[in-house]
């Protein structure tokens, strides 16, 4: 049976990925970081492990485990990752690197000590989730925008270096999905950004929260199910030969295309709209 190891399961995309999964027939490790996540998902039958990506003796402590009871591991799905919404000008750096240290340094930490089981074994997919803001860009997502453009280029390169194995290395970019990632941004936004004493003040307060508060997914364009996800990354499992990229939402087909043709100043006014 091929297994798989799974991230940021504890809700949406990372959850509905493992239950699709699972009732595929694939052995799915389904990881999360708080415990009573973990719990809750063993209730539901995963194997679920307690994984925090940012902490590099827990991710080595759960791949030793997988490789105790299987002596391999087929797939990586670094799905774990979460939004800091506000101006670039209120991100302090602090702030920023906490962006990072989970959805990209966690995120690498992970796939490089993959890396090391898919060389001793000769193969392996690692498949990375990436979002339509590492291909563009929009006004108030600046530090998560950075850190999907950085696991762009990382990983861009990345698959390079693994022509001619049979590693194969697949990058997501999933547009509005139905899952708790607003509810998640809205605690980092009040955590860590200065609302009173911005430029940005009342923005934020009409538009801005306002979107985030937001549970009616009905009304942003172009939305699907967070099953979406869930079954490209079925069909990543099921190829022999999965595709470098994969689009998720018609909005991530539109907008992509729209950065392929638009000057810099033309797509960043239909951005501005956004």
């Amino acid at each position: 049976m091929k297994n798989i190891l799974i991230t940021g399961c504890s809700t949406g995309i990372g959850f509905e990925t493992a239950r699709v999964l699972k009732e595929a027939g694939y052995k799915v490790y389904a990881t999360a970081r708080k415990k009573e996540d973990v719990k809750r998902l063993r209730a539901f039958g995963f194997i679920c492990y307690k994984l925090d990506v940012t902490k590099q003796k827990n991710i080595t402590k759960v791949l030793d485990k997988i490789l105790e009871e299987d002596k391999k591991l087929d797939a990586l799905f670094n799905n774990a990752g979460f939004g800091q919404p506000g101006a670039v000008e209120d991100i302090t750096v602090e702030t920023l690197r906490q962006q990072f240290e989970t959805n990209l340094f966690g995120m690498h930490e992970l796939t490089i000590q993959t890396m090391k089981i898919f060389r001793k074994q000769g193969y392996g997919k690692l498949i990375q989730h990436s979002s339509i803001l590492g291909i563009i860009a929009l006004k108030f997502r600046g530090a998560y925008n950075s850190s999907k453009y950085a696991i762009e280029g990382l990983y861009d390169t990345l698959r390079q270096e693994l022509i001619g194995s049979n590693i194969s290395l697949s990058l997501i970019n999933t547009g509005p999905v139905t899952s708790k990632f607003r509810q998640n941004s809205l605690i980092k936004f009040t955590e860590n950004v200065d609302i009173e004493n911005s430029f940005f003040k009342t923005t934020y307060k009409e538009e801005v929260k306002k979107r985030l508060e937001s549970t009616d997914d009905s009304k942003t364009p172009f939305n699907l199910p967070a099953t979406s996800v869930a079954n490209v990354v079925l069909e990543i499992m099921n190829s022999k030969k999965p595709k470098p990229r994969y689009y998720v939402t018609k909005a991530t087909y539109i907008l992509g295309f729209a950065k392929r043709v638009l000057s810099t100043r033309l797509l960043d006014k239909l951005l501005n709209r956004i």
